[in-house]
C-alpha cells in the first residue's frame, strides 16, 4: 500500500492576482480573483508533484515561513 505524506507549501500572492510557491518557484499561476488564483495554484502544485514523481525527483521540503517585519525609516 502506498503511504502518503503530507507536505505544506507556502504561497505568495501579489496584487495582480498572480501566485507562486515560495519553496517551489516553478509553480506559478494567475487568476482573476484571489480564490481563482488559489485554486489554480493548487492545481498547478498537484501537476508538478505528478511530474516530479514520474521523473523520480525528490519533492521540495516545503514549510517556508513568510512574515512582514515592520521597520521605521
Amino acid at each position: 500500500m502506498l503511504q502518503r505524506r503530507q507536505n505544506a507549501y507556502t504561497a505568495k500572492y501579489t496584487r495582480i492576482n498572480s501566485g507562486q510557491l515560495v519553496d517551489w518557484p516553478e509553480v506559478v499561476t494567475e487568476g482573476k480573483t484571489l480564490e481563482e488564483c488559489r485554486a489554480m495554484l493548487e492545481d498547478a502544485l498537484r501537476e508538478m508533484i505528478l511530474a516530479y514523481r514520474e521523473q523520480k525527483k525528490d519533492l521540495p521540503a516545503g514549510r517556508a515561513l513568510l512574515e512582514q517585519i515592520p521597520v521605521s525609516v
